[in-house]
């Protein structure tokens, strides 16, 4: 019987020592930085942009030379008449 009250005390004793020790998860903090993955996308000139900003969202690609947002290409000129 003192085999079994030994090891009932022992297994409290660990049991005692390991409450309560164990990591907690960290805190959500919803403000503070957020790391984003490091992947690429190559845009249609060649370049590549990272993710960016506090949703991780890829940079918009740069504007070709020479155009602008929201310009389109000029009509094409009509042919000379003969």
């Amino acid at each position: 019987m003192n085999t079994a009250r030994m090891f009932l005390f022992i297994a409290a004793g660990l049991v005692g020592a390991c409450a309560g020790k164990s990591d907690k998860p960290p805190a959500e903090n919803p403000d503070g930085p957020q790391a984003c993955t490091k992947e690429a996308k190559i845009c249609p000139d060649g370049t590549t942009v990272g993710r960016t900003g506090p949703n991780c969202e890829f940079a918009p690609c740069p504007e070709p030379a020479g155009e602008t947002a929201g310009s389109e290409a000029p009509a094409p000129a009509e042919p000379p008449t003969p």
